[in-house]
């Protein structure tokens, strides 16, 4: 018995194309993380300004008991905002790393299609 040839490239392509929509959905799912992340990251970047000047005014007012405590959440807050950033570039690294692979794969198939003759 004769192999279907034809069978074998829709069964691929149709492989193919449920791999590209779970990529693509997995893309989309790092893309929303990203955006979540960076609206934190910038809330965090305010909530250091907001402890900086804080500091300022504080011990422009002389308070230096207030300007202490205040500087000990300052540095609270730069820890926080520091985590955040870290996840922020992580995540950003990771969506391009999936990107690359993404395009790397499809441009692997369409290489091998076209050596194969298969549209």
């Amino acid at each position: 018995m004769g192999s279907d040839l034809r069978g074998d490239t829709a069964n691929e392509s149709a492989v193919h194309t449920a791999e590209f929509i779970v990529s693509s959905a997995r893309l989309t799912e790092l893309y929303e993380c990203a955006v979540l992340l960076r609206r934190t990251r910038l809330r965090a970047e305010e909530i250091v300004d907001e402890a900086r000047a804080l500091v300022a005014e504080a011990r422009q007012h002389g308070d230096t008991e207030r300007a202490l405590l205040l500087e000990d959440q300052l540095e609270q807050a730069h820890a926080r905002y520091r985590q955040v950033l870290k996840a922020y570039l992580v995540l950003c690294r990771r969506i391009n790393e999936e990107r690359q692979e993404i395009l790397r794969v499809h441009l692997e198939r369409d290489r091998l299609s076209g050596l194969s003759g298969v549209a």
